[in-house]
């Protein structure tokens, strides 16, 4: 008896000899092109299944990965009735959801398991009373959390004429952290890893916005870290572009630069000149900021690898500090600090429902320019 696995390609699901299921009757015909989807799974093929059970069907996609599931869903109707079943996306929700959800400010309700994953990528659960949220990783299933600034340690993030703490309207958290004048910026964020899923390559990012009268953010480079066990990466990144574009002019100049800047007034970078200041903070390893679908910025602080087993435990600790300067730094705006997999991307609607991509969803932004004081 010949036998088969459900396997997916470039094109999408195929059919290869292996086991697990009866192989269906060749077809009769010319050979199929490279990149046939329909091969013994197109919706003109009788008695489908009788050979592949729905139930065969769903237990397979359940060992793929939700984009594959949703990739599958697009080939025929059998397939779209076993990759919507709950067998299917029970396998790609955490083992400790229930845990997870317990520690929600509302209660998370859904009709079925597709639509509870789907719901936790597209709408971040508020937990511990508002100090964090979790999502779910559209791609892989995997656990992103956000640290809300209160969740973070603030260097003197309690003193009135250094930081104040204000609500904004486009921010999933009730209270956000603005800087108003400091020498010596450092924030610190840390999470369990038994709270992430394991083995799992994960990156943090610094959500942030810049006030219209930011300063002293791009020169020097501020220094980033993230820490577990015995891993640990060091990168230096830049959260105001203009301000590194002011130091470079004064530089090509010979002019001293003090305070606030070289001028009072506020003006636009031009395109060119953002990739000057670009460049410069790149051509020393550095990183420079993203802008998010959501109105945000976000700037990568360092990667680390989850590979801790379910139930082990350790703390990831990430750290952001600029001492050398020592000048003043007036205008970060901070909202938290993202830990999610590294090859994800921010809110995109790639995989928006089960049957079809939203590609009109997944506009490009124009990238923002940054004032120059």
């Amino acid at each position: 008896m010949r036998r088969f696995a459900l396997k997916f390609n470039s094109c999408g699901p195929v059919i290869k000899e292996g086991v697990g299921f009866v192989a269906p009757s060749p077809r009769r015909g010319p050979p199929a092109s490279k990149c046939d989807r329909a091969s013994d799974l197109d919706m003109g093929d009788p008695g489908m299944e009788e050979v592949l059970p729905q139930g065969c069907i769903a237990h397979a996609l359940s060992f793929t990965s939700p984009r594959d599931a949703c990739r599958a869903s697009t080939v025929s109707t059998t397939l779209l009735s076993a990759a919507a079943s709950d067998a299917v996306w029970d396998r790609f929700l955490p083992a400790d959801l229930q845990s997870v959800l317990a520690r929600a400010d509302r209660p998370v309700d859904c009709c079925s398991k597709r639509d509870l994953f789907f719901r936790l990528c597209d709408e971040p659960v508020l937990v511990d009373g508002g100090k964090m949220t979790f999502s779910l990783d559209r791609s892989s299933g995997a656990k992103c959390y956000t640290l809300s600034a209160r969740a973070l340690s603030i260097q003197r993030g309690d003193t009135e004429h250094c930081w104040r703490w204000v609500s904004q309207s486009d921010s999933r958290f009730l209270e956000v952290a603005e800087l108003i004048n400091v020498c010596w910026l450092e924030v610190q964020g840390k999470i369990h890893s038994k709270s992430l899923s394991s083995k799992t390559t994960y990156a943090a990012y610094l959500i942030f916005k810049l006030s219209d009268h930011s300063y002293g953010l791009g020169h020097p480079l501020q220094e980033a870290s993230v820490k577990i066990g015995t891993q640990s990466s060091t990168t230096g990144i830049c959260l105001q572009l203009s301000d590194m574009y002011a130091h470079l002019r004064a530089r090509r100049h010979r002019v001293a630069q003090f305070g606030q800047g070289l001028c009072s007034r506020q003006r636009l970078l031009t395109i060119e000149e953002t990739q000057e200041a670009e460049e410069e903070v790149e051509g020393v390893g550095g990183r420079v900021p993203r802008p998010r679908d959501d109105g945000w910025m976000e700037i990568e602080l360092g990667e680390f690898y989850n590979d801790r087993e379910e139930g082990e435990d350790g703390e990831v600790h990430i750290h952001l500090l600029e001492v050398k300067g020592g000048h003043w730094k007036n205008g970060l705006i901070i909202e938290g600090i993202q830990i999610r997999p590294k090859r994800s991307t921010t809110r995109t609607k790639g995989l928006s429902n089960l049957t079809v991509y939203d590609r009109s969803s997944s506009t490009t932004r124009p990238r923002p320019v940054a004032f120059l004081h």
